[in-house]
């Protein structure tokens, strides 16, 4: 997967070159680009904002930088690494894209949908995506626009909060998708257990020692009946789910008999549950 980041603060995207995606670069699993958008300015205060028309707070992001900045992309160019260098970003306005599909352009922003595991799935079978940071009040609206002639453009939001920048979104959604291309994750047994994974949030986990400060790991797990510890998982599982995010429930298939039974005496307050 080929994935480009445009930021006015490429430092911050620096974090992407740790752990398993950082990895999964120097294996060459992920094709990770970040830049900078001052590249694509050719004042020599290399600005990116000004004033919004009919008043207001605060400052909009300019159409142009953005448009020969996504341009650049389009025509394959490449103006960072994963160390975050930058190139020159002149003469990008005239190239027709690498591939026939189009990339999938990512804005964070609170007029898209919420991120979920769903779209991470969905999004992590894409050939090349691309995040566009925003900062100050957002991105002058005709280049949002005239992006979604030429991308397949999908606004997005990670909560109902607000960030200084994109920055923070698109790093939660490039971690979540890329451990879900296979060769990130070292055991991809470990993705089929997890929160969200199947509408459920995950079961609780433990290490040794068996006892730890008059605190004991539950029997079952020491017991090495593994179909009565999938089943002692699975109804934590649900406990969990429907003590923490009851509305995921609403949208849960396939329950069986006894995942009913367990819910229903959750839900009653019955602790012989958890036997």
């Amino acid at each position: 997967m080929k994935i480009d980041v445009v930021s006015i603060f490429p430092e911050y995207l620096a974090g992407l070159q740790l752990s398993l995606i950082g990895k999964a670069v120097d294996q060459g699993v992920l094709d990770l680009n970040v830049h900078d958008l001052r590249d694509f300015t050719f004042d020599r205060h290399n600005t990116v904002d000004d004033s919004p028309y009919g008043g207001g707070a605060g400052m909009v992001m300019k159409a142009e930088p953005w448009a020969l900045a996504l341009e650049h992309i389009l025509g394959g160019g490449s103006l960072g690494t994963t160390s975050v260098e930058q190139t020159d970003g002149a003469d990008t306005g005239d190239k027709e894209p690498a591939a026939a599909g189009k990339p999938i352009l990512i804005v964070p922003s609170p007029a898209g949908p919420v991120f979920n595991q769903r779209i991470a799935e969905e999004l992590s079978d894409a050939d090349h995506l691309v995040f566009a940071c925003g900062r100050y009040e957002g991105i002058d609206q005709r280049v949002i626009d005239w992006s979604a002639e030429h991308f397949d453009l999908r606004p997005m939001s990670i909560g109902d909060y607000v960030l200084n920048g994109g920055e923070v979104a698109s790093m939660v959604m490039i971690e979540a998708v890329s451990r879900l291309i296979p060769g990130v994750i070292g055991n991809p047994e470990s993705l089929t257990e997890e929160s969200h994974e199947d509408g459920l949030l995950e079961y609780p986990i433990y290490t040794k020692p068996a006892s730890w400060r008059d605190r004991d790991v539950p029997e079952i797990l020491l017991s090495g009946n593994h179909g009565a510890i999938a089943r002692w998982r699975r109804d934590r599982r649900l406990e969990r789910t429907a003590e923490v995010r009851p509305d995921l429930l609403a949208e849960l298939n396939g329950l069986d008999k006894h995942d009913r039974a367990v819910l229903g005496r959750f839900e009653s307050g019955d602790d012989s549950v958890k036997e």
